[in-house]
């Protein structure tokens, strides 16, 4: 998830700007069209949480893309041309989006001002903005009972406790609303109560983000509560809340309330035992789950079996993420069992998972069934020459035929015989279009002779765009062999060698 960087304002206050709200609408002018809902869109192919300090830098998915007025279909809306420069051309209609830029104090009472002059505001995303922060009331305080709000974005605004008990109070007012992402306010976590009071109110919610937002286990209670006022929820996020490990012991009844839930995001959660026998009841209920990120939760490993057996009772998984969880044996045999049962899976993310190595066998079955998986991820499994062997007959057998990326980083043991027999048959994935090889960063080796074998695979591979190699060493010949490559190929596949190559 970790999830999108803040980029900094401003501290510089300005003057106050009496004229500001009229320069908002100069440009301006408001419409009468009804703006499309915009559609809560969930990547699947997003690179998780590496529980290793050595481990590769990461990018996170769980925020919703931000607001532009391009995505709101039936607006026109004339962009501004007398906006300050920090804030640059902003459309307002439906849909306002002032996403990370640099508000100052000044800025944020104006938008609060100029708000008064939208009712017909349906969307509202002021992200990455940290001068909201403590004066949030500032620009909500007009919103009035039967707002039209249906989208709020408040992720990474330094949001205060205080803010966070406005934003419960502030929910009553907002029946409408289907997306409310608050991610990374880590202050707002003594403020729960109040927000889980809200919620109760919001029965139209959809999407409900609450990534690294400082919750406890109290929290998971209070959550609980009120998740059986939000039956149309669909996507759940409350990542990367380590505080929230023992919350799911004795809290997670009503969470099999939700029976519209597509999207849950328990990563980094410091789950306990006790939590993973209380979610055994409650995930398999979810009929509609369609992703699901248990990844980065290293005490889960030993006491899962059962949790992943009864994900056979999810036919409609698209993405399963448990990387890092420190699945043992007995694990990882019951997760490869109930995955035959799950046809419609696209992505499966095992990284980090020592129990995989050597084990790749007990996935060949769910391999040759999974004829729709588009992303696999087996870095760190600690997987050896036997592994991609097995691996490479399956491609050759064409039940990957649909594979667009495959990480094998980070899997040291794997002799050149074995990148040999894989390179050979890397050329049946047509679809591919990235995949990784690279040696873990303590390490480095000479490239075998399988280097030509892969350049000869790739060439056939028409959507290849990035390959993975760092650490490892070509010698000159290799080089050059590359560089003729690169050459025929006008530069279309990115060869990631790391520093010094």
């Amino acid at each position: 998830m970790s999830q999108t960087r803040k980029q900094n304002s401003s501290n510089g206050e300005t003057k106050p700007r009496t004229s500001f709200v009229n320069k908002f609408f100069r440009g301006s002018k408001l419409t009468s069209s009804k703006t499309g809902s915009r559609k809560e869109t969930n990547d699947i192919e997003t690179t998780d949480f590496q529980p290793s300090n050595d481990a590769k830098e990461t990018t996170t998915l769980d925020t919703a893309k931000p607001l532009t007025p391009d995505t709101a279909s039936g607006s026109r809306m004339e962009k501004s041309e007398h906006l300050p420069p920090q804030l640059g051309p902003t459309a307002v209609d439906q849909s306002l989006d002032l996403n990370n830029r640099g508000l100052t104090p000044g800025d944020v009472r104006a938008v609060g001002e100029a708000l008064e002059a939208i009712p017909e505001l349906e969307e509202l995303s002021l992200s990455w903005n940290s001068r909201v922060g403590g004066n949030l009331p500032l620009i909500l305080q007009k919103f009035q009972k039967g707002s039209r709000i249906h989208t709020l974005e408040l992720v990474d605004c330094d949001l205060t406790s205080e803010d966070g008990t406005f934003v419960g109070d502030l929910l009553p007012m907002m029946q409408n609303l289907e997306v409310l992402d608050l991610s990374i306010n880590r202050n707002i976590g003594a403020s729960l109560n109040s927000i889980a009071q809200g919620l109760r109110s919001t029965s139209n919610l959809k999407v409900l983000k609450l990534h690294s937002c400082g919750l406890s286990q109290d929290s998971v209670r209070l959550l609980d509560a009120a998740f059986r006022y939000l039956c149309e929820l669909k996507n759940l996020d409350l990542s990367c809340n380590k505080e929230l490990g023992g919350g799911f012991e004795d809290s997670s009844a009503q969470l099999a309330a939700l029976e519209h839930l597509e999207v849950l995001d328990l990563h980094q959660c410091s789950l306990t035992a006790a939590d993973v026998a209380s979610l055994t009841q409650v995930i398999p209920l979810l009929s509609r789950l369609q992703e699901l990120d248990l990844s980065a939760n290293r005490k889960m490993g030993s006491s899962s079996e059962n949790l992943l057996s009864r994900l056979r009772f999810l036919p409609a998984l698209r993405s399963l993420l448990v990387n890092g969880c420190a699945l043992e044996s007995e694990t990882f045999t019951a997760l490869a069992e109930a995955s035959t049962y799950l046809p419609a899976l696209e992505m499966v993310d095992l990284s980090w998972n020592k129990c995989v190595g050597g084990n790749l066998k007990l996935l060949l079955e769910m391999l040759k069934f999974l004829t729709a998986l588009r992303v696999l991820r087996l870095s760190s499994c600690a997987l050896v020459t036997e592994d991609v062997a097995l691996l490479a007959s399956v491609i050759q057998a064409g039940h990957l035929a649909k594979l667009q990326k495959l990480d094998l980083s980070y899997n040291d043991s794997i002799c050149d015989a074995g990148w040999a027999i894989f390179c050979q048959n890397v050329g049946f994935l047509k679809e591919l279009s990235e995949l990784d090889i690279s040696l873990r960063p303590s390490t480095s080796r000479d490239c075998g002779r399988w280097f030509r074998h892969l350049l000869h695979a790739v060439a056939k591979l028409s959507k290849i765009t990035e390959i993975g190699l760092k650490r490892w060493i070509l010698p000159t010949s290799q080089e050059e062999e590359l560089e003729h490559f690169q050459q025929d190929h006008r530069g279309s596949i990115h060869f990631d060698l790391g520093e010094g190559q």
